[in-house]
Formats: C-alpha cells, sequence, structure tokens
C-alpha cells in the first residue's frame, strides 16, 4: 500500500510518499480501506519532534474508511461498516489497523471528508464547551483562531446555547466565516487585543477564553478574562507558551488556566461514543456544519502541511489516498 512516512524529524518536506507493508491486525483490532484522512495541528508537532515519537513512522491519527477485516475478538463492527476515528496511528495511509475501541459507526448521510476530520477537532470543541467551561446562556467567550476547525465548530456550539462568542482572526476571508458560524463580534489580533474585549464587554472581561493559538495569544487571553475566568490553552499553534508565575492569576481575578488534551476526556468507551455521538449526531441532523477548506491527494502530504503551518487553510483539511 501507498503510505506517508517520517524518517526524521523536520519540516514538511520530511513526508515521504513510500510503499510500505499493509498492516496485520490482531484480534481486537479492524482492518480499514482509508476513504478520507483528517489532518491536525498535532500531526506537526510530531513532525518536527516537538511531541516525542520514534521514527521512522507513518503520521496521522484520523480517519475513516470501510472495515475489510475484523479480529477474532470483535463483535461490535462488521466487513462492510463504515467508520470514523481520532486516535489510530498510522493514519496517512491507504489500510490503517484501527483498534475498535476507539471505532465510532458513521451515520447515514455524513459526507466522507466530514467524517474524515470531524472527531478529533469535534470532540475537542465538545469538552471545552462541555467538561471545561461550560458556559450559560447570556455569556461571553472568546474564541481564538475562529476560522480554523475547532473555531468554527465551537462558535456553532456556543452561539445554539445562547452564548455570545467574540473570536479572533487573521484576515477579513476569515472574518466573513467566523460571523458565518455566529461570532458576535470578530477581532484582529494585536497588542490591544485585551483591551477592546473589555470594550465589548462593558469592561468586565470574558467568562472563558479557548485558546488554541498559544504563546503568541496567551498575554491577551488572561487579560481578557473576567473575575475568576478561565483560560483554556488546548493548543499551540505559535508555539508553546513559556512558564509564567502562577501566583499571578490571584490578583488578576482569581483566574484558572488549564492545558488540557482531548486523550484524557475520551478516557472510556462510555466517553468516546458519548463526544463522538454527539457530534457525528449534531452533523447527520444538520444542526452543525463542518467546514472543509482543503482537499489534498495522499501523496501532496507535504503541501498540505505548508499550508496548515503558513495559515492559509480554513476549517479542516483532508488527505484523500
Amino acid at each position: 500500500m501507498h503510505a506517508i512516512q517520517v524518517s526524521e524529524h523536520g519540516g514538511p518536506e520530511v513526508l515521504k510518499y513510500v510503499d510500505v507493508p499493509d498492516p496485520r491486525i490482531g484480534p481486537d483490532q479492524l482492518l480499514v480501506d482509508t476513504q478520507a484522512i483528517g489532518i491536525n495541528f498535532i500531526d506537526t508537532y510530531i513532525r518536527t519532534g516537538r511531541y516525542p515519537q520514534d521514527v521512522p513512522y507513518i503520521p496521522g491519527a484520523e480517519g475513516t474508511g470501510v472495515v475489510t477485516e475484523v479480529g477474532a475478538n470483535v463483535s461490535e463492527f462488521a466487513v462492510g461498516d463504515r467508520v470514523a476515528w481520532a486516535a489510530a496511528p498510522g493514519s496517512y495511509a491507504q489500510k490503517v489497523a484501527v483498534n475498535a475501541a476507539v471505532a465510532i459507526a458513521v451515520p447515514d448521510g455524513v459526507e466522507v471528508a466530514v467524517a474524515a476530520s470531524a472527531l478529533l477537532q469535534g470532540m475537542t470543541a465538545h469538552y471545552l464547551i462541555e467538561s471545561i467551561y461550560k458556559p450559560e446562556p447570556g455569556e461571553t467567550v472568546l474564541v481564538h483562531a475562529g476560522a480554523g476547525g475547532v473555531g468554527l465548530i465551537l462558535t456553532q456550539l456556543a452561539t445554539a446555547r445562547g452564548i455570545r462568542v467574540i473570536t479572533t482572526v487573521s484576515s477579513d476571508d476569515k472574518e466573513t466565516l467566523s460571523r458565518a458560524a455566529g461570532a458576535a463580534e470578530v477581532l484582529r489580533y494585536g497588542d490591544d487585543l485585551a483591551n477592546r474585549v473589555r470594550k465589548l464587554t462593558d469592561g468586565v472581561g470574558v467568562a472563558a477564553v479557548y485558546d488554541g493559538v498559544g504563546a503568541s495569544t496567551f498575554e491577551s487571553s488572561l487579560a481578557s478574562l473576567r473575575v475568576r475566568g478561565t483560560l483554556a490553552l488546548f493548543g499551540a499553534a505559535s508555539g508553546p507558551v513559556p512558564p509564567f508565575d502562577i501566583q499571578r492569576l490571584g490578583p488578576a481575578g482569581s483566574l484558572s488556566v488549564t492545558r488540557p488534551t482531548l486523550a484524557h476526556y475520551i478516557r472510556d468507551r462510555a466517553e468516546l461514543t458519548w463526544r463522538a455521538g454527539d457530534v457525528l449526531g449534531a452533523i447527520a441532523d444538520g444542526s452543525l456544519n463542518i467546514r472543509i477548506g482543503g482537499t489534498y491527494p495522499l501523496a501532496d502530504a507535504e503541501r498540505a502541511h505548508r499550508d496548515l503551518e503558513g495559515r492559509k487553510t480554513t476549517g479542516s483539511i483532508v488527505l484523500l489516498p
């Protein structure tokens, strides 16, 4: 089969399109012919070596496809079933061995590219608004990277509950997308961002900031919070946040800062199926729209990573094997 392989950490140029043996599955796994593969920022962190990973390896953990072989211990799925996943290493490939414990049945009516990219970003948005800080109707929150995959989903989930959403974006085109998702106010990044947020909240600040950008927005995020506000730092697209003095949080308003990761919010099958079911169900009934900002042939994974890191993409992007 064809796959993308990384033999050394580095820039997008280390993503090589190669022939590799088909995976062999264990008794608790499914062999899946992939139809589409999700690309996420964490893939770039692993590629560069920011997150430890032995080489060589096949990148990616998210995708969708059709089951072609079922392990001896698996009873929940059968050959021909359409499944999606967000935690199957080696997903940048034409065939993937997926643990049945992380596979999710895809409802009818959910398009291939959407199914491939909805779970990781969708469940991230879900745990942020359900389990990190659950805003009440009428509260205001700030969502950074409002035209990104998580940002667009999180904005829709929040506004559907009567929550006022302020977002940040980097261009007019991205502002248009963010407003279409329901953002009440859309701001550009900058040193005076917190002041602009406070003007929009009568000087009070926002109840929560959902920040996947990291180093370049961290200080503005803290300064935008109301008393007892929560900063959820769930990503680091601009780089990791340097160490800071936790004592600052008291005088700033008894603030809370957390650095969550999805794996800790899908710790068992029940939690995984709850979050995935909510996301895919909302897509299937039309209440949640997943924007596919671009599709790339599997062989063009290098270009896809360059576009993602260069902030040339919006919504979700996928590889097609």
